[in-house]
């Protein structure tokens, strides 16, 4: 069974759907899938596919300024950055509310991205208690302490960031995963770092796990740590992934109903 793929607009959001063909119609579990920094939903869409075999519906946007929105990076560091994670958020609601729309939103939806797109991911799940399970690969869980890593390398590289350069960026304090654990809430969510990561530092992931993998709200949390891996994404680790949602989506209710 090999899913389709169709591509829509919605509200200006330009968006890859990916679905078994027997299945378009049918109100099914659902996925919104993340790309990461400087690509676009194309370059996510094998990961798409191998989670839709398994009966998923998975919805691939094109976050702002990247795809066919794409816009020149802004010289002033990280702005773009930043601008397109609040787009990403910004723009949840409006990709399940055009599902409802159709008939087609159905109780489990999951959320997941690589890179900028984990991110994306960990900021949901801290203000989204409704979503069933996330996947962060290569991502972080700790936004901010991104941010002050992007402040102390431009300091560094000689690059000026404004002044108020944490007051403009307060928005994401509030979505920071790792200031908040308790907001996971036992909910699944599988983290994929790899520890030669030149990109996202691995760090961050592994101090979120330690700090919360055995508390009531992170016992839910999985953990794959890569050696000699940097900021890539191979094809195991896709079918990995897809293979964690089809438990948390669809293997679930199949058991529930022996």
């Amino acid at each position: 069974m090999n899913p389709i793929m169709m591509k829509r607009n919605v509200k200006a959001i330009p968006v890859l759907e990916v679905v078994l063909e027997e299945l378009k119609q049918t109100k099914i579990p659902v996925v919104i899938y993340y790309h990461g920094w400087q690509t676009s939903k194309e370059l996510v869409l094998t990961q798409g596919r191998k989670i839709a075999q398994y009966g998923i519906r998975v919805i691939l946007p094109d976050a702002m300024n990247h795809g066919e929105r794409k816009q020149p990076v802004s010289s002033i560091p990280s702005y773009t950055f930043w601008n397109s994670i609040y787009g990403n958020l910004f723009e949840f609601d409006t990709l399940i509310e055009h599902l409802d729309k159709r008939g087609l939103l159905h109780e489990k939806v999951a959320v997941g991205g690589v890179s900028m797109g984990g991110m994306t991911t960990c900021a949901l799940l801290s203000q989204h208690p409704k979503l069933i399970a996330g996947a962060c690969l290569m991502g972080s869980p700790a936004p901010l302490a991104y941010g002050q890593g992007i402040q102390a390398r431009a300091k560094e590289f000689g690059f000026r960031l404004p002044r108020d350069y944490f007051e403009l960026i307060s928005w994401v304090e509030r979505y920071d995963l790792s200031l908040s654990p308790e907001r996971l809430a036992g909910r699944p969510l599988f983290f994929w770092h790899g520890k030669e990561d030149e990109k996202i530092p691995f760090k961050q992931t592994a101090d979120f796990v330690k700090a919360n993998q055995w508390t009531k709200a992170g016992r839910q949390i999985i953990f794959h740590p890569s050696e000699k891996q940097g900021h890539l994404v191979e094809i195991p680790l896709m079918e990995e992934a897809a293979k964690f949602f089809y438990k948390c989506l669809i293997k679930e209710n199949h058991e529930g109903k022996m």
